[in-house]
């Protein structure tokens, strides 16, 4: 596949020693780039975010591109950044083949599959010092739309790169697919029970009369019929099942997963949301399936821009409250307790704390338990859009308000709140220039879209959450300080994971939500891990964590230190080694002479490891004789 593609790259008339090509495409030309992607880049944002959380500080970047190869968005760390410049690794950029010849980008459109290029594989000899996996993104209907791609220094090189761009990509491809259809029945399905709602599962959607409309590649591939031979089929000549039986089975009232039948003979298990319009069955479609797995909903609300029509209907959320969060932590319950006395009385909530806190669900519960449970809740992430986006996300606009605007213009999440709640995250990174518009609209309760003289009357309650410091932002002149004290009815601050006590039951509530076979545990062992650890990425981390361990524990319903993943039981270690260092170095200070200091390590190393005398010696790297010859113990 290289070798044809660099035939190609020559026949573009291209040469090895050509210099990269520093000609982006101006501002102007390159907003326009992001309103004709908007749907690609708005749905990719999270999960690329995510992704570079997987791959910070490894001298790497994210990379979202058209499907011509102009790059749209970039994450990456500061350092290789500033090399990627040099090869105009850049938003507005093109990597296609005929401008770079063979690279990830390029190649992964040209032959429509990932593909990862490393080092002088690149046709370019000024890009030989690259490393890149790369994966197309298909729409719902199977055609290319864009390219994900994680570059970086070749030293860097890892086989798993390209693993993790391809989930990425799937991801996303998800994502859209549930975009694309709102109005519809869609069916989350797999052989095995535990894998509905993961990244393995099929995803089919259907008309409300159970007309067949598309699947996602993994649906396609269990169903093994092409989407071409799909096309004649519905619901129940697929699954054995008819539209009045699904819609009965969600009128129960614990409705569990269904067990479906293929034209093939084989088994499947799946759960069904019927997202359809002015339907009756709608609203106890949607509180079974909140009430059948209570984290789905918190889950989708991480992304951004999932959901203006899961949030259009509420009563799935109405479980998620303020006492559905009250765990037993005393920092939580008062802070709960805070926000209870100010619900329904117009006073504004600000929301501090850590990346991975639970802010979004906070907000959420809040609004579960208003006055206004009944109305919209719309969420906007004020970083994840980019500030040319950011005016006509939140205000809307006009039918020709710019150029590559939509017909008929687009209402703005603002309005798209009225009545109800809007939650804005990440406040604290919202344009300067946003920031007066911001704070007219909620002294005047009016909006003007863009392009439009008429300002509509808008009533919100306004919740908004930042993980930085809106004084400190205040004093740089980033952040105005009038905004400031309107937003600041009520300020709470989320205590992060590691200083929270009742960490045994925020476990225990992950893991019923995140299992379909079964209720899991943990072992004391791993539960006394999980309370060493300094969890940088909070609930976002543990939940991860969690969930690829059921993934792992497969029918052992007890997670267990082999179901962890490695690099978490590497930071294990460190921190036990620190914790040993430092008690080591308190010894030596009180005068203790050396046997007290070595017993009194190997004592604190075998409460860590539970007793196990195998796994003390590994982490002292000693033989199991010396524990014993030490601390005399039973064999």
């Amino acid at each position: 596949m290289i070798e044809e593609s660099r035939q190609r790259s020559k026949a573009y008339g291209l040469s090895e020693i050509e210099k990269p090509d520093f000609s982006p495409i101006g501002r102007p030309d390159l907003s326009l780039l992001l309103e004709q992607n908007r749907t690609l880049h708005i749905h990719a944002l999270p999960v690329m975010e995510t992704l570079y959380e997987q791959i910070i500080n490894t001298h790497n970047m994210v990379i979202l591109t058209d499907v011509n190869g102009l790059i749209v968005h970039t994450l990456g760390d500061d350092d290789f950044l500033e090399k990627a410049n040099r090869v105009a690794l850049k938003p507005g950029v093109t990597w296609s083949e005929s401008s770079k010849g063979t690279n990830a980008i390029g190649t992964a459109i040209a032959e429509q599959v990932p593909v990862q290029i490393h080092a002088n594989e690149h046709f370019l000899v000024a890009n030989h010092f690259l490393t890149c996996s790369a994966a197309p993104i298909l729409d719902h209907q199977g055609n290319v739309i864009g390219v994900l791609d994680v570059t970086g220094d070749q030293s860097s090189f890892h086989k798993h790169t390209m693993a993790l761009v391809r989930m990425s990509a799937q991801m996303i491809e998800n994502h859209l697919f549930l975009a694309a259809f709102q109005d519809a029945i869609t069916l989350h399905f797999n052989t095995r029970p535990e894998f509905v709602g993961t990244l393995m599962e099929g995803i089919v959607s259907f008309s409300p009369s159970g007309r067949f409309l598309s699947a996602n590649r993994t649906g396609l591939f269990q169903l093994g019929l092409p989407m071409s031979a799909l096309q004649s089929h519905t619901f129940s000549s697929l699954f054995g099942l008819s539209i009045t039986a699904l819609f009965d089975h969600y009128r129960t009232a614990m409705p569990g997963l269904l067990s479906l039948c293929m034209p093939s003979g084989v088994r499947v298990y799946g759960r069904a949301q019927l997202h359809i319009a002015n339907s009756q069955f709608h609203r106890s479609v949607e509180l079974a399936r909140a009430d059948d797995n209570p984290a789905s909903d918190a889950n989708r609300n991480n992304n951004p821009s999932a959901g203006t029509a899961n949030r259009n209907h509420q009563s799935s959320r109405r479980m998620s409250g303020l006492r559905y969060l009250n765990t037993g932590d005393p920092q939580v319950a008062a802070l709960i307790e805070k926000v209870n006395k100010v619900l329904g009385r117009d006073i504004p909530i600000l929301i501090m704390g850590e990346t991975g806190t639970g802010k979004e669900l906070l907000a959420q519960a809040i609004h579960n338990d208003s006055p206004r449970a009944s109305g919209p809740f719309v969420a906007v992430n004020c970083a994840s859009i980019p500030e040319t986006l950011i005016e006509s996300e939140l205000f809307g606009y006009e039918d020709g308000a710019f150029t590559g605007a939509r017909k008929k213009g687009a209402v703005g999440k603002i309005l798209q709140a009225n009545g109800g709640t809007l939650f804005l995250d990440e406040i604290g990174d919202m344009p300067s220039s946003l920031q007066s518009r911001l704070l007219r609209v909620l002294q005047e309760r009016m909006v003007t879209p863009l392009g439009s003289t008429k300002s509509i009357t808008v009533n919100v309650e306004l919740i908004c959450a930042t993980n930085r410091n809106l004084r400190e932002l205040i004093t740089k002149g980033e952040f105005r300080e009038d905004l400031y004290y309107r937003l600041n009815g009520l300020v709470v601050k989320l205590p992060p994971l590691r200083e929270r006590t009742d960490m045994d039951i925020v476990v225990e509530k992950i893991l019923i939500a995140e299992s379909t076979s079964g209720r899991y545990t943990v072992s004391p062992e791993i539960m006394r891990l999980f309370k060493l650890h300094n969890w940088p990425g909070n609930f976002r981390q543990l939940t991860n964590l969690l969930r690829t361990a059921i993934v792992m524990a497969d029918t052992d319903h007890e997670i267990k230190h082999q179901h962890l993943p490695d690099d978490f039981l590497e930071d294990i270690e460190q921190v036990q080694a620190s914790e040993q260092d430092d008690n080591t170095k308190w010894l030596v200070s009180s005068g203790a002479n050396l046997e007290q200091v070595e017993r009194s390590v190997i004592e604190k190393a075998l409460a860590s490891n539970g007793g196990n005398v195998s796994a003390t010696a590994r982490a002292l790297g000693v033989s199991r004789n010396t524990i014993y010859r030490k601390i005399p113990l039973q064999k």
